[in-house]
């Protein structure tokens, strides 16, 4: 088992979080249902994922998890690449998140690497 609050990528991604609600807060109203919630879910599955897995007994369970909060990454990298095409959010923004959400896949897949060695 793992602390999984020592695991400096839970804590940056716990953090990307409250970026992704303050990005979503200005999103058109009418998205509420749609693209807000889809991208909520996502980020926050993102840290559950690696809490839970580090709960786990096993370094391979423990991997299994970071494999579906990677698969959350990348279903909210669509979802940024999305809302910009939409020009839901400016370039600055966007860049700005999808820069932070490439560092959470990097660490995610090196601890992955790790455990799986």
């Amino acid at each position: 088992m793992h602390k999984f609050k020592d695991l400096r990528v839970w804590q940056q991604s716990r953090l990307f979080c409250k970026s992704v609600y303050l990005a979503t807060k200005n999103f058109p109203e009418d998205e509420r249902y749609g693209l807000i919630s889809q991208m909520r879910r996502a980020v926050i599955s993102i840290p559950s994922n690696i809490a839970e897995g580090a709960s786990r007994k096993s370094n391979r369970d423990f991997s299994r998890f970071l494999e579906i909060a990677l698969g959350s990454c990348y279903e909210l990298e669509t979802q940024l690449i999305i809302a910009n095409d939409l020009s839901f959010l400016d370039l600055k923004k966007f860049e700005e998140l999808s820069s932070k959400l490439d560092e959470i896949i990097k660490m995610t897949s090196k601890l992955r690497t790790t455990l799986n060695s």
